[in-house]
């Protein structure tokens, strides 16, 4: 029997799509399939198959090195996997061993820039069916069975900025080549500041249109299309879907940006704040609200009451966002550079504090009647691992309810509100994320070990580098 049926590692809904998705290999004359998995940062990795060998092993996986759950953001493996112990005590990892990547096939797609090419994501187990416990897109998924328990589904919104540059030259020689290599030059498409002005649309309407058309074309829940305030920066939103859905959307899209960019001269990117003149700074916003199993209803909707922002759930829900903003910022702006953007009157948060429908707080409420009722989170950055960022708030929001968390008054002037700083740095918000005992708990001491490990991994080559900044300030005074 195959690994999926022995241990019974899909539902009647994947064996399904399963059975469709071979179909339409057959039918579309798809010739290669990737196998990919988001690994610890949220980035794709996997293996590409032809067709005739991807429809063999799709109930059985693809062997893929267990190293790749130990990079750091160069590629650079932070743990010493082939020392006895491998510094993580897990035989089944030691010396690099395989592991096997077992795609979902619920989330099969054809690639619409890519020549007869299919796409699967898929999660990572050891050879016996046990599932490899650094999956982040595992460790999403029990949190949100957890809520489930409660009554209650998890719906979020996307709403993600990011740049997109003409690329001019890009770098590609030998002496280029590292770890990490030598980036692009690029040029603005856009010189910026005309938010939401037409003109400046239509000056960069080929782009979006090359990315719309693809991005549609994946099947993703497209709302809009913007051209944000910074030069070259844009923005596009998506609808609320529950549960996985948003979060597996979010890894898909920002691989469609980069790889449709890519084969058209552009260079796209979802850093934070990229070190070129005049940019401005990336975020990500999560729109999150509840649906309450029972009724199928938003159960944050404060409907009958209007003086209330949300209703009791919703209330609690930010309580234990704000409870935990501390402790989750490392979950959610997971790099170094991220925290270049969290300043005061800049649009982008600085401190845990939530206002009604204030763009300045953290946490703007959006306290329509009905469907819409929602909570907007401010804080993440673009290159967040999408399943962290999710579990983040889950667990948050879940210990909210548990202990009916008060989030106190909303802020009218959040940059001036006394309330607790947001880190200020990684290395400061890894010290939060490992304070903040509900982490350990939902996603495992182990795990948290591990990531701020890698984490630190990145810290010490960053503070091991002579920066431009030194260099100017001290070379000639000294």
């Amino acid at each position: 029997m195959s690994l999926v049926r022995t241990h019974g590692l899909w539902s009647d809904a994947q064996h399904d799509a399963a059975r469709a998705m071979a179909e339409r290999i057959r039918a579309d004359g798809i010739e290669v399939v990737r196998f990919v998995f988001a690994d610890q940062h949220g980035v794709t990795r996997g293996k590409t198959l032809v067709a005739g060998e991807a429809l063999a092993v799709l109930e059985e996986g693809v062997a893929v090195t267990t190293s790749l759950l130990f990079k750091d953001t160069a590629h650079r493996t932070a743990y010493p996997i082939f020392k006895a112990g491998s510094g993580h005590g897990i035989a089944e990892m030691q010396g690099a061993a395989d592991m096997l990547i077992l795609p979902d096939p619920t989330t099969f797609r054809v690639l619409p820039w890519a020549n007869a090419s299919g796409w699967v994501l898929c999660d990572p187990y050891y050879h016996d069916g046990r599932p490899v416990p650094f999956c982040t897109r595992r460790l999403l998924a029990d949190a949100l069975k957890g809520l489930a328990q409660r009554g209650y589904a998890f719906q979020a919104g996307l709403e993600v900025e990011f740049h997109v540059f003409r690329a001019t030259a890009p770098n590609m020689g030998t002496a280029d080549a590292g770890q990490p290599g030598r980036p692009p030059e690029v040029e603005l498409l856009s010189h910026g500041y005309q938010y939401l002005t037409e003109l400046r649309y239509d000056l960069v309407e080929p782009v979006v249109e090359l990315l719309r058309r693809n991005v549609q074309a994946l099947g993703l829940p497209l709302r809009s299309l913007e051209v944000e305030y910074g030069p070259s920066q844009f923005e596009f939103t998506f609808a609320p879907q529950a549960g996985l859905a948003n979060a597996d959307a979010m890894v898909l899209f920002r691989g469609a940006v980069k790889q449709v960019c890519q084969r058209n001269g552009l260079h796209a990117t979802f850093m934070c704040r990229p070190r070129l003149p005049n940019i401005f700074s990336s975020g990500w916003h999560l729109h999150q609200s509840l649906v309450d199993l029972a009724s199928g209803k938003n159960a944050f909707s404060a409907v009958g009451t209007p003086e209330a922002p949300l209703a009791a759930a919703g209330m609690h829900w930010l309580g234990g966002l704000m409870a935990h903003a501390r402790g989750a910022a490392a979950l959610s702006t997971p790099t170094i550079n991220g925290y270049r953007r969290f300043r005061p009157n800049s649009l982008a948060p600085d401190r845990v504090a939530w206002g009604r429908d204030n763009r300045a707080a953290m946490l703007r409420v959006l306290p329509h009647a009905g469907a819409a009722a929602r909570i907007e989170n401010r804080v993440g950055e673009p290159a967040a691992n999408p399943y962290l960022y999710f579990a983040s708030q889950v667990l948050s929001g879940m210990d909210g309810l548990s202990r009916t968390l008060d989030p106190g008054p909303g802020a009218g002037a959040p940059y001036e509100t006394s309330a607790p700083a947001l880190p200020g740095s990684l290395a400061e918000a890894l010290v939060a994320l490992r304070e903040d005992t509900l982490f350990a708990t939902g996603l495992g001491g182990n795990f948290i070990d591990y990531f701020c490990r890698i984490k630190s991994a990145e810290i010490a080559r960053f503070e091991a580098e002579v920066s431009d900044w030194e260099h100017r300030e001290y070379f000639e005074m000294f």
